[in-house]
């Protein structure tokens, strides 16, 4: 087993550690949009320029701006503090705590909760979507789009909603449909069909989450898992890691892929 899977399981066998998740007064951020790239890259350049970040998060402390708080709070105690924001809980009444709880474990894993956030491979928003995906979910539902629309965490969260009712008509385990969120639903079927994963034996499932060949999607998976747990807890499900670790080998549980 690697040093790597063996510490993070080490970490399972104490008390989860002590998470923040902030009641912020204050609804806005005076001149600051948060659906704005360009704001949040003037954000950025000030982290990089070394600027008081402490100061720095509270020029941007408000409920809609949360995830640029937390963001740099985080950053300031060097993640010492482990920052659990759970905004936009208007968007989310209608779900179920295991569907909140799943969004709020990706938008944690893809982008802190940064509505703008761009990444390098031109993923957009707070649930990071690709432009086609984009494309594809908005000729789904029937609506004309602007890609810049991403930057909008309530539509992040609508678009998100809706990508995973369909990830979870084959997929019913979080670890799973985080594979399939990241490296897609066509190579986490190849993964977990494959004859020597996620059976029972010694070393499982830890063996077949450690030798994924993409380590992108074998670190996302562990960490969206983690914050699963987390933000389920936190929603009032009382839950623990390892019984969602140990039905990994029970196909009838987890996707509809193997049998």
């Amino acid at each position: 087993m690697s040093t790597s899977i063996h510490l993070w399981l080490l970490t399972q066998l104490v008390l989860y550690p002590k998470t923040i998740t902030e009641s912020i007064w204050r609804s806005r951020t005076s001149g600051f949009n948060i659906k704005d790239p360009i704001h949040w890259a003037k954000v950025k350049h000030k982290m990089k320029a070394g600027v008081d970040l402490e100061d720095l998060a509270d020029d941007h402390k408000s409920q809609e701006a949360i995830g640029i708080y937390t963001y740099i709070k985080a950053k300031a105690c060097n993640y010492k503090d482990s920052y659990f924001p759970m905004p936009y809980r208007d968007a989310m009444k209608k779900m179920t705590p295991e569907r909140q709880a799943l969004i709020y474990a990706i938008a944690r894993q893809e982008s802190r909760f940064v509505p703008a956030s761009v990444s390098r491979s031109f993923a957009l928003g707070m649930m990071q979507f690709m432009p086609f995906l984009v494309k594809h979910v908005a000729k789904e539902k029937g609506h004309t789009i602007d890609l810049d629309d991403m930057f909008d965490p309530y539509r992040a969260i609508e678009y998100a909603d809706f990508h995973l009712d369909y990830l979870t008509k084959y997929l019913y385990h979080p670890l799973f449909i985080a594979y399939a969120y990241n490296a897609g639903i066509g190579f986490t079927r190849r993964h977990i069909k494959n004859k020597h994963h996620f059976r029972m034996g010694p070393y499982e499932p830890y063996m077949s989450m450690e030798t994924m060949k993409n380590h992108e999607a074998k670190e996302y998976g562990k960490k969206v898992l983690a914050n699963y747990v987390i933000y389920l807890n936190k929603l009032g499900v009382i839950t623990r890691i390892f019984p969602l670790l140990k039905v990994l080998a029970t196909p009838s549980a987890t996707d509809k892929f193997r049998k």
